[in-house]
């Protein structure tokens, strides 16, 4: 309990923005259920989902005292996994039907609200773990591996938009 409670004093602002962020995608998508009276993006709530657990994992990480370099490898490979989900939703826009709706506005504000919340995960995300790696590999080059990453990512994106693979 004790660990939880410094986790939020040290990552306050950060936590309180991706809650606000997230509270704002949620109240978007229902309000557009509501007035549209449509779940079709529903889906975004498993997406958002999906982009949290890396981050998730990451707080994990910067909680847990001691952390082995192999126990840092497992948990680098499972936030791997999970990492393109976060920037997987900004492709959801693709769902976004033009036609005769009169309230376009709202979906397209709707899944940019969660694509950005999206994106918001990643960074954090990404900076958390490139921290870590720093702290446990100091001569790994961090930043060419974080390049590395972000071509990893794009092709876990390509893999789950365009082949329909999850991770």
């Amino acid at each position: 309990m004790e660990t939880i409670k410094t986790l939020i004093q040290e990552r306050f602002k950060t936590l309180s923005l991706i809650t606000v962020a997230l509270l704002f995608s949620g109240i978007l998508l229902m309000v557009r259920m509501k007035l549209n009276k449509s779940y079709f993006f529903s889906f975004l709530i498993w997406n958002i989902f999906l982009a949290i657990i890396p981050y998730a994992t990451t707080m994990y990480l910067n909680t847990s005292k001691n952390v082995s370099k192999l126990k840092l490898g497992f948990w680098f490979m499972v936030w791997l996994a999970f990492l393109p989900n976060a920037p997987y939703i900004v492709t959801d826009l693709i769902h976004i039907r033009i036609g005769n709706d009169s309230l376009l506005w709202l979906d397209v504000l709707v899944v940019l609200s969660f694509a950005l919340s999206g994106l918001l995960l990643f960074y954090i995300s990404l900076l958390d773990m490139q921290t870590l790696v720093k702290s446990k590999f100091k001569t790994l080059p961090v930043e060419m591996i974080s390049i590395a990453i972000l071509m990893l990512c794009g092709f876990g994106v390509y893999l789950g938009r365009f082949l329909r693979y999850n991770s």
